[in-house]
């Protein structure tokens, strides 16, 4: 073990003499985390949607325009982020982000008055005003909350568990899970108490200063050559460099190009279809409420799904959880094509439970087993940019189909289009999904 210097220790080392391996810290704290960037997911974001088209007064069309720009700018240089996290660690990283994001809750919260100062100026027209702030405002929420802070959390949590790694990633997602089905429900309630602006601006202050000072006094790297000798043995955290490869290796194999198009699919039916929920939901004579509603029973399935098989991964191979995916949008999809109140809904929450679930797994743990730690933000940060620009044209494209054809059923048969073709591609000539 090398020497190193006492002071660099004292501030990366955790607490001596704990009773339990600190690595069931960063667990809680990397969830958290995940948690917190609730305001930049599309899971925060679509609660919000019909308060922002009313006060900058633009079409769903429009704002499904700025947040699709705003998104794929946000996926351009988020794998500079993942390099950025291998290099500084997951604690630097982090509090950026928790503060850029609570900035841009704020920002946010006075974006139609910041518009109507620009306007009274009358050097442009009002909708141009909004479309550049709206985006700007976007572009913003979506790298720091969507990407760089759950980047930042789900990669510390993995780095610090090698055995039952897939247990570790079940009880992130299981929590997560619960926090992001809730959240709309949540958020829905703040807003009627305190308003759209309040709630936003509620928001920034939990994320900065609170979570910001959980981050400062928690959030901490792996780093085996500074783990005492009993940290290592309750860990089990022995450095196993055979699978190494760099981000130019990567992006050379079959394998990675198998699952983050998969992933990036579920990323874009996924938020399309949190996005324009309300919307969906209405064609089929269905209210907000019950729209927003349908993420919790769809959570339960997930919660089960993203446990069972994260858990699982210690022991199978990656490519059943691959495949449940694509077959979770299939469903997904024929249920919206007949959505209505009864059997549709039940086969909607199925779906949406199992490509959900799935996704979890897949977003988390993928990587690392696949490639390895060294280089693990470098490559999660690129295969994110992918993950953020599927995010980003989803919206878009379900919001420019309805305007062609009337409706979402488009939308859903180009969606079960996409997973054929998705999974005829990633299938070798034996006929088995090839990892």
């Amino acid at each position: 073990m090398k020497t190193i210097n006492s002071e660099v220790s004292k501030k990366i080392l955790p607490p001596p003499g704990l009773p339990f391996s600190y690595g069931w810290i960063i667990l809680i704290v990397g969830t958290i985390g995940v948690i917190m960037s609730i305001p930049g997911q599309t899971m925060g974001v679509s609660v919000f949607t019909d308060f922002l088209i009313e006060a900058l007064d633009i079409s769903r069309t429009g704002i499904s325009t700025t947040y699709m720009i705003g998104t794929i700018l946000s996926a351009l240089i988020i794998g500079k982020a993942g390099k950025f996290y291998d290099r500084f660690g997951a604690k630097i990283t982090a509090l950026i982000a928790v503060l850029a994001l609570a900035l841009t809750l704020l920002y946010l919260s006075f974006i139609d008055d910041i518009g109507n100062k620009i306007s009274s100026l009358g050097l442009f027209k009002p909708d141009l005003i909004s479309f550049i702030l709206l985006t700007f405002g976007f572009f913003i929420l979506r790298f720091f909350g969507q990407g760089v802070l759950t980047m930042v959390s789900r990669n510390m949590v993995v780095k610090w568990f090698d055995k039952n790694r897939g247990l570790i990633v079940a009880l992130m997602g299981a929590f997560t899970a619960f926090g992001f089905s809730l959240a709309p429900k949540l958020f829905d309630t703040l807003i009627e108490a305190y308003d759209w602006k309040g709630t936003w601006r509620l928001l920034a202050f939990i994320l900065f200063p609170v979570f910001a000072l959980i981050v400062l006094i928690f959030f901490k790297d792996w780093r085996p050559e500074l783990l005492t000798k009993t940290e290592n043995k309750i860990d089990n955290s022995e450095l196993d460099i055979s699978n190494e490869k760099t981000l130019k290796e990567v992006l050379r194999t079959r394998v990675f190009w198998s699952y983050n198009l998969a992933i990036a699919l579920m990323a874009m039916f996924g938020t399309a279809f949190t996005f324009h929920i309300v919307s969906i939901f209405s064609y089929a004579g269905i209210g907000r409420s019950s729209a927003v509603s349908i993420f919790i029973p769809i959570s339960f399935i997930a919660v089960i799904i993203s446990f069972a098989g994260s858990t699982l991964t210690d022991y199978i191979n990656l490519k059943i959880i691959l495949i449940l995916e694509l077959i979770g949008i299939i469903i997904s999809s024929i249920a919206l094509i007949f959505l209505s109140t009864g059997i549709p809904i039940i086969i909607l929450i199925a779906g949406m439970g199992i490509a959900n679930g799935t996704f979890s797994v897949l977003l988390t743990i993928t990587w690392i087993n696949l490639f390895g730690k060294k280089h693990l933000g470098a490559i999660s940060g690129y295969a994110m940019g992918w993950t953020v620009a599927g995010s980003a044209i989803g919206p878009f494209i379900f919001s420019a189909l309805r305007d062609i054809s009337g409706d979402y059923d488009l939308a859903a048969i180009i969606s079960i289009i996409l997973v054929i073709i998705l999974f005829l591609i990633s299938k070798n000539k034996k006929g088995s999904v090839k990892v």
